[in-house]
């Protein structure tokens, strides 16, 4: 556990074996992570444009990194299970009239936008 970074397990629903998931598929492809945007469609939480006439809609993007998206999966799930904000949050779009697959999709972007900053903070400076 000592080998994990203590940021990333600080995070509620992020235990070890996710942290190690999130860093080996941020390990592999650390020249393409420079934005929140680039994280989020590598790790395939990115919404894709999925209109139709005077339908506008987007949908869950089924590319980028299967265990990274797991990952984020996990991390989605056991929120919506023990913190109360993310319940309090999932009730409040319920009422808005969000489906259950729509609130997962914007939890899940932004766990992706918290994980990038913490795991950004380890990542060294670009090479001179």
């Amino acid at each position: 556990m000592k080998r994990h970074p203590p940021q990333l397990l600080d995070v509620v629903g992020i235990g070890p074996d996710t942290a190690v998931a999130l860093l080996i598929t941020v390990g592999d492809n650390p020249e393409r992570m420079d934005s929140e945007a680039s994280f989020a469609a590598l790790r395939g939480v990115s919404p894709v444009e999925r209109s139709s006439g005077r339908r506008q809609y987007r949908r869950l993007n089924r590319g980028g990194d299967r265990q990274g998206n797991a990952a984020l999966h996990r991390i989605v799930f056991t929120c919506l299970r023990v913190d109360q904000r993310t319940r309090d949050y999932c009730e409040r779009r319920i009422k808005e009239g969000k489906t259950r697959r729509e609130i997962v999709r914007c939890l899940e972007r932004y766990a992706a936008r918290e994980v990038f900053h913490l795991v950004r903070q380890l990542q060294p400076g670009p090479r001179s």
